[in-house]
């Protein structure tokens, strides 16, 4: 068996399921995935597919009814919620959609939160300023940034306390096209330059094509996976992604 360095994430026969009145919805049926360190992989799916409950629940975001959620070698049911809490801060970057930015803090700040009790904090900011070509805006607060500069931001602050892993939530869902694909850019240096292992949730070929994997997912199932060629576009991907679909039909 694979060591937790070489693994940081591994999930056994997850299951999720959500109670509405009498009814029970199935978000995670049986799900098996392992993502290896310094990898970059999309999880893709459409709207409702149950791929960012799956996120969640790597991020010990969310309970599942049944299966294991191993990160960085611990088993996230071992722990308490206040362990949990330290854990999750300690191991895992979150990105989301909406940046979650503090809006009355500076850029600095926001990406200084996690580790305020460290000694080290402003060095700390200052170099994943200064990764994420931020240094200049430092002083700023979110209303005065660009969405790009925004999701940097929230980017910065993930990284603060070097995790294991880095999970991202539909990262370029408020971006527009443009602005979009140089955030994907920049998770796609994290993963080439520091072998920053990064699972990201997106329901955009544009967005996938920049990862080494794609597990494709749909009705809180995974269908089937396939790796992605450097450079080879979009249109390969979204090809790719209808080919999964209609074969498991």
């Amino acid at each position: 068996m694979s060591s937790s360095g070489d693994h940081p994430v591994r999930l056994e026969r997850l299951v999720k399921i959500y109670t509405q009145g009498v009814r029970q919805i199935h978000a995670l049926h049986q799900v098996d995935l392992t993502v290896k360190s310094g990898e970059f992989v999309a999880i893709m799916g459409a709207s409702g597919s149950g791929k960012s409950t799956l996120l969640h629940a790597i991020a010990g975001l969310t309970d599942v009814n049944e299966g294991k959620v191993i990160v960085a070698g611990q088993d996230l049911a071992a722990f308490s919620d206040a362990a949990l809490t330290r854990f999750r801060r300690r191991q895992v970057g979150m990105v989301f959609q909406a940046f979650n930015l503090i809006p009355s803090l500076t850029a600095e700040e926001n990406i200084q939160l996690p580790a305020m009790e460290l000694p080290d904090v402003k060095q700390r900011a200052e170099a994943i300023l200064t990764r994420m070509g931020l240094l200049d805006r430092r002083h700023h607060r979110p209303d005065a940034l660009s969405g790009g500069e925004q999701q940097r931001v929230a980017i910065g602050r993930a990284l603060m306390m070097e995790p294991a892993i880095l999970l991202a939530d539909e990262p370029t869902g408020s971006l527009d096209s443009r602005t979009g694909q140089e955030l994907c850019q920049v998770l796609r240096d994290l993963v080439t330059r520091e072998g920053r292992t990064t699972v990201m949730v997106t329901h955009e070929p544009r967005v996938a094509m920049w990862a080494d994997r794609v597990v494709v997912f749909k009705d809180g199932r995974c269908l089937s996976e396939f790796p992605v060629t450097p450079g080879a576009g979009a249109e390969a991907v979204a090809l790719a992604y209808e080919h999964a679909l209609q074969s498991a039909a």
